[in-house]
């Protein structure tokens, strides 16, 4: 009765309040209408027209409102006690209970709507089964029957089962067919295990509920299953049902002839697991008078482990706690499994201590050690201690920074950072790693069908062509056939253009390269009477005896000598390939870091006769090898391009002493759109592997992001009608940062400032300061994601990231130079494609000067859009900061295209009218801070290097004294930061000059290498790949002077310094 007053009395205050706001805006209608009464009472001057006019304007007099009361609570309670008292059931009277029947008639299929019938008419096509389950397996299923238009289906079946022990679970499972599809598992219902006394004939008919979360969508007007709907028009207020129902059972034990309950007899157990019962069982442990008693209640506890958190224990366990006397405690663990060390075949500690199961863990886990461990021994026994020493040693120092690859703390530190990134990437795609197909297991023969086969008979056909023959498609070999031996890289040297040539060694100093004028330097070869030659000069004088060496994992081979600057060779070597610790899996093969060394040298035959008259008697020659340039092009691209076929330029030394460029006439500066052929050396090649191996794929899968739904379906629609049309472009609208999010592509698109001491350098030269600026970026180390991830995947870094962890692939420096670019007010693009040797790279593209230039970011090098030398070969797409550009153009080569993407028909945009850019923030910072470098850690740094590379090169000339000419260093020294400050041009000829007059009693062959600092090892491997060290002259000398330039971020650039020095005779 109370609630229901406070219900009314609620009801009634809202319904005064309202009064109330009614009853003041009557109120102060009244007012005005009293007050214009009197108004019109003081005018008697006025006719009686005007008054008539008032009286009319202002109406009849309004009837004054009245304040509503408040209903007083004594009333409202009399009110409603009355009510009750009418209401109540009189003593005796009968009790009446709602019924809900189905009495309605269904409404006929002709009057209702389409979607309607076709939900009747899916019901009708559902059929429903069960089947029987005891011990969870199959004894029986009953009859498959049609659903009634009430939901309900009737089977009336009886099941009889013969058993012989005692059941330990029945289980139903309710199963739906739908027309002639396969059947579909809606939910298992457990039913309990009848008492002995439940007989047939006398067991109650029972109702288990069951739902399933299966989701169901309906396209008709049915509600479906795990989805929201709303009865409101507004669509508000959803709520979600699921399928669900009732199963009406009857469970019960046969009665024999006899009228004996046919029960099966509870199964004897053995005596250990009855043990253990009964210790789980308190009467059965200690008697049902020990239940009284708390210490043995207590100490039974203990002793059969129970689980303390449990439930079903609460009671127990607070009842100890109260009754506590000191010797009683609840135990402080909780148990999954009571029984669990009684059914261990071993325990923990020795589990653990199995070498065999820590073996087969860490091979699991695909630990580097172990990844590819194959024939596991059965015995411990067989394993070795020793077998685990360094994969404890790793674990041991993964917090300890080790300097001594990296010579720096911050590289030390970036590198066990990536190593971590590494680590967290590789995890989480381990699980998406091991997702296999048919043919990743089965290599099989493909069957032919009549296509091939007739296009087979057609090329027996074609008219063969000698002069140009076509290579033949090779079978793929996958990871599971591969072993030590079975792999061999396949190096084919065609031809070279343009290599340096010999000059003289003069005692006289040459004329500076500076004082000359340009009719004097069209001469190729240098006057006769500019210095005699030396008495030990070669024999049969030539320009150069070119031949090439490769060289990969420390294995040499060597192509035949050739003459003159245009050698041609079309020789073929053959290098073996061993994978890291004999794993030739796909990860294995992605994460080579070897390099194959393409070395250029010359070799020179030098007359070693000390007297004269014994020239008619024998031959008494010396050859020795000068390195003139290299290419390098690392294992992961063969790998993944599969071949690399094309002609590269041979990275050549700024300075090459006793060799010069003479035909090398092209315009000093400016962006020459069409170069020379002599500007560079050039070397045609072709490598690959064999057999052709399969590159893995990356994982595809689905990352957390924060971009909006609408733009990644857009994304995805883009990319789908770019690979539609051209499915070997390249088209990319999404990357995955170092995070693991996806992130829209133009968002690392923003100007960005280069350090201002790098600007400040060519304050009125906007090309220089490019190309200043792009030298900075190539001398950030280059590391592959595919190198530092297994190939699993392509993370992109921020600029500021990128600048930290001083390592990137093509991407990092492609997107940095482009926004440094876009800071010094040029107008740039970053180009997506192909190039050689990389494979699918990124370019940036500048216009200025009224063309376009191509700048390659890894190198710092820039090429004209018609230069035929340029390494890029296809162009995909262009990424702007506010848009991405496909290239729909008939033809993808840089020289082809034209890169005006104002034109639709040549460009398809990204966003356009129909879908506009919605002004995406950049995830780059707002700027990039530089921290000022340390000039003494590079000048440590420099010795520390310098006395590395020295004591290297003594290592390998074991067999023979190493001797120093510090002379030659210190003149060396002084030479190199020249190099650097003009990035090797312009210095050759002064730089040779000043050399011949310091030591004009010597022969020497040197140049200097140029690389970006990362660690030490790729800067032995550099010096070791010239073969410098090789020279078996027994007074041969060296000198070897190293030079650091540090620039902002702590980004180093090395100049390397080697020469040969023997004295003339």
């Amino acid at each position: 009765i109370q609630a229901e007053i406070n219900e009314l009395l609620e009801e009634y205050r809202e319904d005064y309040e309202k009064k109330i706001e009614e009853y003041k805006t009557e109120y102060r209608q009244w007012k005005a209408w009293k007050k214009a009464q009197k108004a019109r009472k003081r005018k008697k001057d006025k006719v009686n027209q005007e008054e008539e006019a008032e009286d009319l304007e202002l109406g009849e007099e309004p009837i004054k409102p009245s304040l509503p009361e408040l209903v007083k609570r004594e009333e409202l309670e009399q009110e409603v006690r009355e009510r009750v008292a009418n209401i109540r059931r009189k003593p005796g009277e009968p009790v009446l209970i709602p019924e809900l029947s189905l009495a309605g008639g269904i409404t006929p299929n002709e009057l209702c709507p389409k979607v309607e019938v076709l939900r009747r008419e899916d019901v009708q096509k559902r059929s429903m089964f069960m089947k029987i389950l005891f011990n969870n397996k199959e004894v029986s299923r009953t009859t498959s029957c049609h659903m009634s238009s009430d939901f309900k289906v009737h089977f009336g079946q009886i099941f009889n089962l013969q058993i012989f022990n005692w059941p330990e679970s029945i289980k139903l499972q309710v199963y739906e067919t739908v027309g002639l599809s396969g059947t579909n598992l809606l939910a298992e219902v457990f039913i309990p295990i009848p008492e002995t006394t439940v007989l047939t004939g006398k067991a109650p008919v029972e109702e288990l509920e069951f739902s399933s979360n299966q989701r169901v969508m309906c396209e008709h007007e049915g509600v479906g299953s795990d989805v929201p709907f709303s009865f409101e028009a507004d669509g508000s207020n959803k709520m979600i049902l699921m399928t669900s129902g009732k199963v009406s059972y009857s469970v019960s034990w046969a009665v024999g002839e006899n009228g004996v309950p046919l029960v099966p007899p509870v199964s004897p157990q053995n005596s250990g697991i009855s043990r253990v019962w009964r210790n789980n069982d308190a009467i059965a442990s200690i008697g049902a008078s020990g239940l009284t008693d708390m210490k043995k209640l207590a100490k039974w506890a203990a002793e059969s482990k129970l689980d303390p958190n449990d439930p079903n224990n609460a009671a127990l366990m607070q009842l100890i706690m109260i009754a506590s006397t000191g010797e009683v405690y609840v135990p402080d663990f909780f148990r999954l499994e009571q029984l669990q060390e009684e059914f261990n075949f071993i325990s923990h500690e020795a589990f653990s201590r199995s070498k065999r199961f820590r073996l087969l863990q860490l091979r699991t886990q695909e630990v580097a050690e172990f990844r590819n461990y194959k024939q596991i021994p059965i015995y411990d026994r067989e394993i070795s201690d020793k077998f685990f020493q360094e994969y404890e040693k790793r674990l041991r120092e993964k917090d300890v920074l080790r300097t001594e690859d990296h010579l720096d703390a911050h590289r030390a530190l970036v590198a066990k950072y990536l190593q971590k990134v590494r680590e967290s990437v590789m995890n989480r795609f381990l699980i998406a790693k091991h997702h296999f197909i048919l043919s990743d297991m089965v290599v099989e023969e493909e069957i032919p069908t009549i296509g091939l086969l007739g296009a087979g008979l057609f090329k027996l056909a074609e008219p063969k062509r000698p002069l140009k023959p076509r290579r033949k498609e090779r079978k793929k070999v996958t990871a599971q056939n591969l072993s030590d031996g079975g792999i061999k890289l396949l190096v084919n040297i065609v031809r070279a253009y343009d290599i340096p040539v010999r000059k003289p060694s003069t005692s006289k100093p040459l004329q500076s390269r500076l004082a000359r004028s340009f009719s004097e330097m069209a001469a190729v070869t240098p006057s006769p009477q500019s210095s005699a030659p030396s008495t030990e000069w070669a024999v049969n004088q030539v320009l150069v005896r070119p031949f090439v060496e490769v060289s990969f994992q420390r294995t040499v081979c060597q192509t035949t000598r050739a003459e003159g600057p245009n050698p041609n060779w079309n020789e073929e070597l053959e290098l073996p390939f061993r994978a890291p610790n004999g794993d030739y899996s796909t990860a294995s093969l992605q994460s080579v870091k070897d390099d194959v060394f393409i070395n250029v040298f010359d070799e020179v035959l030098y007359d070693i006769l000390k007297d004269d008259r014994e020239k008619g008697s024998g031959i008494h020659t010396r050859a020795e090898r000068h390195w003139l340039g290299s290419v390098q092009v690392p294992f992961t691209t063969i790998y993944f391009q599969s071949r690399i076929d094309g002609t590269f330029r041979i990275d050549t030394p700024p300075v090459l002493l006793g060799y010069s460029k003479e035909r090398n006439l092209g315009n000093e500066g400016g962006y020459d759109t069409v170069r020379s052929l002599s500007e560079g050396s050039y070397l045609t090649l072709f490598i690959t592997v064999e057999p052709q191996l399969v590159p893995g794929k990356s994982v595809k899968e689905k990352f957390d992001t924060q971009e909006d739904e609408k733009l990644l379906q857009a994304a995805e629609k883009y990319k789908a009608e770019a690979a539609s049309k051209f499915p070997t472009r390249r088209c990319l609208t999404t990357v995955t940062d170092i995070s693991g999010s996806a992130v829209f592509v133009t968002r690392y698109i923003k100007p960005l400032n280069p350090p201002r001491e790098l600007l400040d350098v060519h304050p009125n030269s906007l090309q220089a300061a490019s190309e200043l600026v792009a030298h900075y970026v190539s001398l950030i180390p280059f590391l592959p994601d595919n190198v530092s991830f297994s190939g699993i995947c392509d993370l992109w870094s921020t600029s500021d990231q990128f600048l930290d962890l001083l390592a990137g692939d093509e991407e990092e420096h492609a997107v940095l130079l482009c926004n440094y670019f876009l800071a010094m007010g040029k107008s740039a693009w970053l180009i997506i494609g192909n190039a050689v040797p990389e494979g699918p790279t990124s370019y940036v593209l500048t216009w200025e000067q009224n063309q376009y230039i191509i700048w390659n970011p890894s190198n710092g090098r820039f090429y004209g859009q018609y230069d035929t030398f340029c390494p890029l070969q296809s162009v995909s797409c262009l990424i702007g900061m506010d848009n991405i550009w496909f290239n729909i153009q008939k033809y993808d080569s840089p020289m082809s295209v034209n890169f005006d993407v104002r034109k639709p028909k040549m460009w398809k945009s990204f966003f356009s009218r129909s879908f506009p850019f919605p002004g995406l923030s950049s995830i780059q910072p707002e700027e990039l801070i530089y921290h000022p470098t340390d000039k003494a850690a590079a000048v440590e740094l420099q010795d520390r290097i310098e006395k590395i590379l020295k004591e290297k090169i003594m290592d390998w000339r074991s067999r023979h004294p190493t001797r120093w000419n510090r002379y030659c260093t210190s003149t060396l020294r002084h030479f190199l930061p020249l190099l650097e400050q003009n990035q090797g041009k312009d210095v050759g000829d002064d730089h040779q000059a000043e050399l011949q007059k310091q030591l004009g009693d010597y022969r020497f062959s040197g140049f200097p290498i140029h690389m970006a600092f990362s660690e030490v090892t790729p800067l032995i491997e550099a010096v070791y790949s010239t073969g410098v060290h090789n020279t078996e002259v027994p007074s041969v000398e060296f000198a070897l002077a190293v030079y650091v330039h540090a620039y902002p971020k702590n980004i180093l650039s090395v100049w390397i310094y080697v020469a040969s020095l023997i004295r003339n005779r």
